[in-house]
């Protein structure tokens, strides 16, 4: 007789447990086991448990298990999540089966040992066919949907208690989030905010919104925001650090001249430019759009011009303003300057233009939908077994979740953006529309970025330091998983799942559009490498460094206002704080807003941050030990991250790899 040992690891996650009975069915090589029950009146979360299954004589390799879960007549049927499942063979061989999934249902369910394979190295008949069943219900449980044309696809499901369990919300992290959401609009109500449109009667009764909420960073704002270092500071470590690029020569429709702006120390315009120490936001994506209808009231997006100067103290500095993208008598160019409350007006235009480009652009589409479109393709096309799946899986936890929630909450026809910003309803669709056919593969990878904008060398530009960094570290592990994997390009090019997986991505996050430079297929390691690195680093870093700051920088609304409920002034010397007043969004937009973000950047207790691995998804000892060098190599920056924080004035937190989750997760 053949004697395996298993052991059965089931999830430390409230409703892992069950009270059903599991079988367990053992294939290998050479035969398979009897359908055998694992004689346990229930089995725990967090349990490990171990039993015994006897055979007439050796099954040989093992090459899968199958797990089945049947009721008891007198009790309901229920969920259980099993981590892994460990054999002992008789002759000594332990073999490891990842499952990290529910079992709610009486079916079979399959499950491959843990080294991972190609589809041209699983040459055991029994192995393939395994591999066929899981993507063929893994194609009906992910399909693609066309949410709008000219945007990306995203997951073809009813609402997020659609989608497939194993990608849905832990019951933790779903309890959170809705008491999150619900603390937050109730405190909002008790305060008689939330069915208030007057205006602002001054700055300081917004204060009143929140005031328990404020981070250290919001309050500094608060206190700092009209200064003008402060406006130039957030464009390099802000929640919008992608935009800004250094400029060789002003653009033909921004027609700044020498004597409009003053250049300390005896220089001039001309001479910066030259110098290189002149910088340029261009918010060109949002000409032309009208601004959304909200509570009845037409709503204004202005599409600025700002040019910025680094001082040579090494501040950046704006010096010119120009609030629409053609020139002219009625679109004067605002610098420092002029009166306080022209100068003030038109940065809060550029301020409400940045919150639409962020939230819309550098926030939704370049992480969350793109996001979305790696992980239904790494779902659909790759099976568990896959050695990229297991790389990737934990960099798509929550994503097809939070993203259901987003078209529904946010950006869905009662949805806050919709009802309460300038940018939302039909403006919002023709924004992402033109963002999606602006991106490029090289835009996404930020060495490539930092390169195509000029700006490896402005100092105190904290997300570029960070980030090139992060990258570095991402790119090495990377590397070393994949090359384990894949000797030479022959075995790229050989991998058909692989090629399956790229090119579901090119057709449908990058609409099969070759001006992209997005790869329809891989044909070098390298290749693989690189983009695989730029999926990990725009579905945890890229994520972060737009995301964890919303609060901290849009928590005092007229630093980032959602609406403007008046049009760009049209000549200098008409605005005071009543005009400003009258401008910025009443108090119920303001609190809807505020709300939003502040919801936004709260941090779940669930979290998993960068390079932690919960799931043992890789057995063999190389990738595993390549994940703990990983982990180390964060550790260590996290350390050099926090030491450079204590000597700045406005500490950057939002890369250090402790606060980076692994997923688009929120």
């Amino acid at each position: 007789m053949a004697v395996y040992e298993v052991t059965v690891y089931t999830g430390d996650r409230v409703h892992a447990t069950t009270l059903n009975n599991i079988h367990i069915k053992l294939v290998g090589t050479e035969g398979e086991s009897d359908r055998t029950w694992l004689m346990s009146l229930v089995i725990f979360r967090g349990s490990v448990s171990t039993y015994t299954v006897t055979c007439e004589k050796s099954l040989g390799q093992l090459v899968l298990i199958e797990l089945d879960k049947r009721k008891l007549i007198i009790l309901p049927s229920d969920a259980w999540f099993p981590d892994k499942v460990e054999i002992k063979s008789p002759e000594g061989d332990i073999y490891t089966f990842p499952v990290y999934c529910w079992i709610s249902d009486s079916e079979t369910h399959r499950y491959r040992e843990g080294k991972a394979l190609r589809i041209f190295e699983d040459s055991n008949p029994l192995g393939q066919y395994a591999r066929e069943q899981e993507l063929s219900q893994r194609s009906i449980d992910y399909n693609w949907d066309l949410y709008h044309p000219g945007m990306p696809y995203t997951i073809k499901s009813d609402g997020p208690l659609d989608l497939p369990d194993e990608v849905q919300f832990s019951f933790t992290k779903s309890t959170q989030f809705a008491f999150t959401a619900t603390t937050g609009v109730a405190e909002l109500k008790l305060k008689g905010l939330v069915d208030n449109n007057d205006s602002w009667k001054n700055l300081d009764n917004i204060n009143e919104v929140f005031h328990n909420k404020d981070t250290p960073l919001s309050d500094y704002i608060q206190e700092h925001w009209k200064e003008d270092h402060i406006f130039g500071y957030q464009y390099l470590n802000g929640v919008n650090p992608i935009l800004i690029r250094r400029c060789k020569s002003l653009p033909p429709n921004f027609p700044v001249t020498n004597d409009m702006v003053a250049i300390p120390e005896g220089s001039n315009l001309s001479k910066e430019l030259e110098q290189g120490n002149i910088y340029l936001c261009d918010y060109k994506n949002l000409d032309g759009l009208p601004g959304n209808i909200v509570q009845g009231m037409q709503q204004y997006i202005a599409a600025p011009l700002v040019l910025f100067h680094k001082t040579p103290n090494d501040k950046l500095m704006p010096i010119a303003i120009q609030l629409k993208q053609t020139p002219g008598k009625d679109n004067p160019i605002f610098v420092p300057n002029d009166s306080t409350y022209d100068w003030l007006t038109a940065k809060i235009f550029v301020r409400s233009a940045d919150f639409a480009e962020h939230q819309l652009n550098s926030h939704l589409l370049r992480t969350h939908l793109l996001a979305e479109v790696f992980a239904v393709s790494l779902l659909r096309n790759l099976p568990m077994v896959h050695p990229l799946y297991k790389l990737l899986v934990p960099h798509a936890r929550y994503t097809l979740q939070i993203n259901e929630m987003a078209r529904s909450t946010l950006i869905g026809p009662s949805g806050v953006f919709t009802m309460f910003a300038a940018s939302g309803g039909e403006t919002l669709t023709k924004i992402l529309v033109r963002s999606q056919s602006a991106i490029t593969y090289s835009s996404l990878c930020i060495p490539d970025d930092i390169a195509e904008r000029g700006m490896q060398d402005v100092p105190n530009y904290y997300y570029r330091d960070d980030g090139l960094r992060i990258w570095s570290i991402m790119f090495k592990f990377v590397q070393g998983v994949l090359e384990y994997y894949y000797k030479n390009d022959n075995d790229v090019l050989r991998d058909s799942e692989l090629q399956t997986w790229i090119g579901d991505i090119f057709e449908h996050g990058f609409l099969s559009q070759p001006q992209t430079g997005i790869p329809q297929s891989f044909t070098t390691v390298p290749e693989l490498i690189k983009f695989v690195t730029m999926v990990m680093f725009t579905s945890s870093c890229q994520h972060a460094s737009v995301n964890s700051g919303q609060f901290d920088y849009g928590g005092w609304m007229p630093n980032s206002p959602p609406s403007l409920r008046c049009p760009p002034p049209t000549e200098k010397g008409t605005t005071t704080e009543a005009t400003m007043l009258a401008t910025l969004p009443p108090i119920n937009v303001t609190v809807q807003g505020m709300a939003t973000l502040w919801l936004l950047s709260r941090q779940s207790s669930d979290f998993v941050s960068l390079g932690h691995y919960p799931e043992d998804h890789f057995t063999e000892e190389i990738p595993r030990q390549l994940q703990k060098d990983f982990k180390e190599n964060l550790n260590m920056f996290s350390v050099a991250i926090k030491d450079r924080n204590k000597e700045l004035e406005i500490p950057y937190t939002y890369l250090d790899p402790n606060n980076v989750e692994n997923s688009v997760a929120i």
